[in-house]
């Protein structure tokens, strides 16, 4: 893809999943990332196994809904790397499966801690070095779930919406610092996320096909699908696009 090749990107939750996915995506490309998990030890394995990729990785723990972490992390990064030209904030969880007036308080907070403030405090402290680079991208994970509803997890809904909404107006906010800000809204994508879904209904196998049936495409999706679309939103080649939010779903919301 156009002009990724040297970008230091930061990816929150990065050692599994979507993130694990984009991180080995974007080192095949030639950038130069920054690995963040709550999970520092998986996290330093997807460096590890990226040590024949054309790119350079760097592992770091970090806790998306603790400011201070993150203002420390983007320090770090800034300084391991030189600079800072991109970030994915990947960092999410799907919280207690039950009807709203049944979730307490703490239930609900906690989601939108990770998902929602997690967001806002990475862009909160990459902005300025953002700008300092001249410009870049910012890519946050929503989710089809930002965009259509449904009878489970209600904090989860929430906190998506929150994030397309979140990326429209910092688009807005940001579009004159030459920084692009994006959505990606996958469909289920075979997850530690929702392989935990699916291990909470008590049959995974039928869990699965169920999903499957969701997506005309006939299949839930695979992480690398969303590392693709992610790097496509990093790169040179969506230069023109700000404020978007790129659906890869199967056609799951053309229902």
């Amino acid at each position: 893809m156009k002009n990724l090749k040297h970008k230091v990107v930061l990816v929150t939750g990065g050692a599994s999943g979507i993130g694990a996915a984009t991180c080995r995506r974007l080192l095949d490309e030639g950038c130069r990332v920054a690995v963040t998990d709550l999970a520092r030890e998986e996290a330093q394995r997807v460096v590890e196994d990226a040590r024949e990729s054309a790119g350079e990785a760097a592992a770091w723990a970090l806790d998306v809904s603790d400011e201070a972490a993150v203002a420390r992390v983007v320090a770090e990064i800034v300084d391991h790397f030189g600079r800072l030209d991109a970030v994915v904030s990947n960092a999410g969880i799907s919280g207690v499966d039950k009807p709203p007036h049944e979730i307490d308080a703490e239930e609900w907070s906690q989601v939108m801690r990770v998902n929602v403030d997690g967001v806002f405090f990475v862009t909160k402290h990459a902005v300025p070095r953002l700008r300092d680079a001249g410009g870049g991208s910012i890519v946050n994970l929503s989710s089809i779930y930002g965009i259509v509803g449904a009878d489970d997890i209600p904090p989860y809904h929430a906190s998506k919406g929150a994030v397309r909404e979140m990326t429209k107006v910092d688009a807005l906010f940001y579009a004159t610092d030459n920084i692009r800000v994006n959505s990606v809204h996958p469909g289920f994508v075979w997850t530690p996320l929702v392989e935990e879904l699916a291990e909470r209904s008590g049959d995974v196998d039928s869990f699965r096909k169920e999903l499957d049936g969701r997506h005309p495409i006939g299949r839930v999706g695979r992480p690398e699908e969303i590392a693709s679309a992610i790097a496509f939103l990093i790169s040179d080649d969506a230069s023109f696009m700000t404020g978007s939010e790129l659906v890869v779903d199967g056609g799951y919301t053309c229902r």
